[in-house]
């Protein structure tokens, strides 16, 4: 089942941000982009490397209006030890939610109840609080940050230019397209 357009649920979790525990709730979302980053969990292998380059294109991110929200399955106490103990994890100046009960994987579709992580999924939530892009895959592979942000500033240019579309490895700047019966070959 599709998640694209599905309106974020309620939520109201714990966070490790600027070395303090703050609380997020869907209000915070609202009326800016935001990337969900889901990874299975603190104090593994992939995970830090797919954090730290996030953390090496956040300030790209928050110059294009996009807020970015690591989230697992550990409380935010085991993301505070994490930071505390892990050079790589120092470098993150974005929101770690804590998701221990899994109300978020849950409401993301990224939740693995036979172990309680969540999937590796990142979605591209609109100001609205609606999922406009998502990308889930297996545990094993870590993503890219720049393929990401790509997926952010093309949906940021679809909300804003209705009418056209952005052809793969589309960049701001490059030509769009408009869906027209001939481009289908209907004419």
């Amino acid at each position: 089942m599709s998640m694209i357009q599905k309106e974020v649920g309620d939520f109201s979790v714990q966070a490790f941000h600027d070395n303090a525990f703050k609380t997020v709730t869907r209000a915070d979302i609202l009326g800016k982009w935001n990337i969900f980053f889901f990874y299975p969990a603190d104090f593994t292998f992939v995970c830090p490397t797919e954090l730290e380059d996030l953390a090496e294109k956040y300030d790209d991110f928050k110059a294009i209006g996009c807020e970015i929200y690591s989230v697992s399955c550990d409380t935010h106490f085991v993301h505070k030890a994490w930071h505390d103990i892990s050079k790589t994890i120092q470098k993150i100046r974005y929101p770690m939610l804590a998701d221990p009960t899994g109300i978020l994987a849950r409401d993301f579709g990224v939740m693995i109840e036979e172990s309680g992580l969540a999937e590796r999924g990142d979605f591209i939530v609109s100001p609205e609080g609606k999922i406009v892009a998502y990308e889930v895959v297996a545990g094993n592979i870590g993503r890219n940050a720049d393929e990401i942000f790509r997926r952010v500033q093309a949906s940021q240019f679809v909300a804003e230019h209705g009418d056209e579309v952005c052809p793969a490895k589309w960049r701001p700047g490059d030509k769009t397209l408009k869906p027209s019966l001939d481009l289908v070959g209907l004419l």
